[in-house]
This record gives C-alpha cells, structure tokens and sequence, in this order.
C-alpha cells in the first residue's frame, strides 16, 4: 500500500482534551501552539543552516495567523495571482510566485507582487521576461526545472512523473535557457523526509552546478515534512550549509504542511446511523465537500478516539455523491445521532480545498489556544457565500 493509500498517522496532542461541542459544525480547529512549535522548528533549520524558509500559501492560507507566521519565516510562496495578492496584503517578508501557465490579463500585477518570480518554461520566460525587466522594481526570475528523477509513490502527486507538464526537463537545459535568470526552482517531494530530497539533487548536482557562479538561488521547493517528529532535520542544515559553502547561493525551502503538521482538527456530526451490510453513519463531514483528497489521493484520515478494535462504522457525508465516503472507524462505544467527532490533521490542504457541491456549508474555522484554552471563531459561513459564488 501506499503512503496515501493508509490511514494518515494525525496526532492528536493538545486536541484530546477540547470539548467538539464549543463550536459549530462542521469546524475546522486550529491549534495556535501547535502552529508555533512547526514554525519554532522552521526558524531553528533555517538559522542554522542560512536557508530562507517560505510558508506555502498553497498549503495553509490561514492568514488570521499571519503576523504569527511573518515572526519565524522569510515570507511565502504563492501560485498565482490571488495567492502573491494574499501573500503581500497579509504575510509580508518575500514573496515568490510559481504558476504552471500566467496569463498575459495578470502578469503585470504579479510581477508587482512578487520577489521573485519562477517560469514553467522557456516560452513563458522569453515572453514574459522583457516585462519583468521593465517592472518599477527589481524582481529576480527564477526557472523550474524537472530533475527527472522521480521520488513520489502516486504518478499524479509526482511532478517527474512521464510527460509532466510542471518544470522544464533538466536534460533539455541550455545555456542559452538561463540567460536573465537569478535561480533554479525544483518540486519532487510529497509528504516525505530528508532522504528523498538528497537522492534529488544527487542526480542533478552535475549538472546545476556548472551553472552556480551565474546563478543566486537555488529553490528546492516543497514536499518536506520537516516538523514530523522522525524528520533528520541536523542532516538538512548539514547539507544545506554544505550546498552553501561550496556554491555561495542562497538556498531556499518552501515547505507547506509542515507548517500547520498536526495543528487542527475537523470537527462533525453524526446526523443519522443507518444500516446496510454493516453499521452506517452519515456525518455532516462530505469527504468531497470538506477533505477532497480523501477521495482525490485517495486517504484515510486518522480519527480522534479511534480504538483498534470495537463497534465499525462507515463514515460519509450529506451529499448525494455515492463516493462520498470517509473511510471504516472502529470506536468503543456505539455512536449516537448528535454526536461530535473529528478527524485529524486537517489544517493543512482541507481548508483550503473546501467547496459547496450540492449546497453542502463550509465548515466554521476556529482559532483555539491549547494552553490558555482560549477559543475565537474567525469566520463564519452562510447561504450568502454559497449562492454569490454562483451567478
């Protein structure tokens, strides 16, 4: 099986002791301290080891906990327009902006937002680039490249997959590729530890390197779970003070779950517990709603009080969608309609990838303080967000 395939581990920590029933459901969770031991990590590696560590808005948009995050990392890394606009009105520090394709109507307003600037292709540089030179303030141009060197165990969450669309292939590259070009930008991790990250640049390191003394930064993207407590973040900062030393660029990370790893929780209701082969419950989770890479992935997200062995359960949403189905739960009492449970580890990804299909709500976000207790809603949603999205 694999990565995805499995149950995602979730920690529950502080969660444990929250009492579901102090907000609405569905709610997203956010644990505020939890937040701040990931970003505590992050500061650390990138101290000592010189790197520059952006958050990947992509991942994690919360920016209710912006000046929080602006306080440990260099900035953030956007994926286009609204992302680089969210990123400079909120977070601050540098901005760079990654886009598969831009587009001729938003180009110019990106460029404005951005430090720096990273092209999928040869294409897009030459036809951009005459632009970004022009821009009223500096903004370095940065290349993705493919390393075609595949390390993700799922060909669609692999971007060196056969025929990716995303980063132009390293054995196309031409000196001609990198004029007016400050850095190389490369993303081949999902989820994954210190290893895979040097395997990758292993099999490129000869042939970036003849490239260093024209260059100023090199991007090793995102993927890394740097906060997972098994991570061996002392060989990170060793091979990124190596890589600098040797090549006198600047090295930067743009890690995205690791910043809110283990840091929020979903909380829902049990609205009905039907039968049919086996015990039924139907949530007011939608895994297509609300966690659309456990259908997209596919994955099982972890359950808070989940036992090994007890009354089974399949969990599924409101919607009509027969796929939308959570996954098989054992818990050690029978469940009751009204009950509150939640899943864990949903800060990162869920939130953002949360939609209305079928008139299903967004769940509430709540910001929580594991260690004053102190609970704020921060956003509600209604039939207003839902039907203005429409028409």
């Amino acid at each position: 099986m694999t990565e995805f395939m499995q149950t995602q581990a979730g920690d529950a920590g502080a969660f444990e002791r929250f009492d579901l029933a102090r907000v609405p459901s569905p709610c997203f969770v956010v644990d505020e301290i939890a937040i701040a031991r990931n970003l505590a990590m992050l500061a650390e590696v990138a101290d000592q080891s010189g790197a520059h560590i952006l958050s990947a808005l992509k991942a994690f948009s919360m920016f209710a906990l912006a000046p929080m995050i602006r306080q440990y990392l260099h900035g953030t890394c956007a994926s286009g327009l609204y992302e680089a606009r969210l990123a400079r009105e909120e977070y601050g520090g540098e901005v760079a902006t990654f886009c598969a394709g831009y587009k001729e109507s938003e180009i110019d307003e990106i460029i404005a937002l951005s430090d720096h600037l990273i092209f999928n292709s040869i294409g897009q540089k030459e036809r951009f680039l005459p632009r970004v030179s022009a821009a009223s303030k500096p903004v370095q141009v940065g290349l993705r490249i493919n390393p075609e060197h595949s390390e993700g165990e799922i060909p669609k969450y692999d971007p060196c997959a056969p025929c990716s669309r995303l980063g132009i292939p390293i054995s196309q590259l031409t000196d001609k590729d990198l004029e007016g070009v400050d850095g190389l930008h490369f993303h081949t991790l999902c989820e994954q530890g210190f290893e895979p990250l040097k395997r990758t640049w292993d099999a490129i390191e000869a042939r970036i390197l003849p490239y260093a003394d024209q260059l100023k930064w090199l991007n090793f993207g995102g993927g890394h779970h740097i906060t997972r407590a098994d991570y061996d973040r002392t060989a990170l900062i060793e091979f990124i003070k190596d890589l600098r030393t040797r090549t006198g660029l600047q090295i930067y990370l743009e890690p995205g779950e690791a910043v809110a790893l283990d840091a929020g929780i979903l909380v829902g209701e049990i609205l009905d517990l039907p039968t049919n082969g086996m015990n039924l419950a139907i949530t007011d989770i939608s895994a297509t709603c609300h966690m659309p890479d456990v259908i997209e992935a596919p994955y099982r997200p972890a359950m808070l009080n989940e036992v090994s062995e007890g009354h089974l359960y399949r969990l599924g949403g409101p919607s009509c969608l027969a796929g939308d189905v959570i996954g098989d739960y054992s818990r050690a009492e029978l469940l009751k309609i009204g009950e509150r449970i939640a899943f864990l580890d949903q800060a990162h990804y869920s939130m953002v990838k949360t939609n209305t299909f079928n008139g299903v709500a967004l769940p509430s976000i709540a910001l929580w303080n594991s260690e004053t207790d102190e609970l704020t809603m921060v956003r509600k949603f209604n039939y207003t967000n839902f039907r203005n999205r429409l028409s």
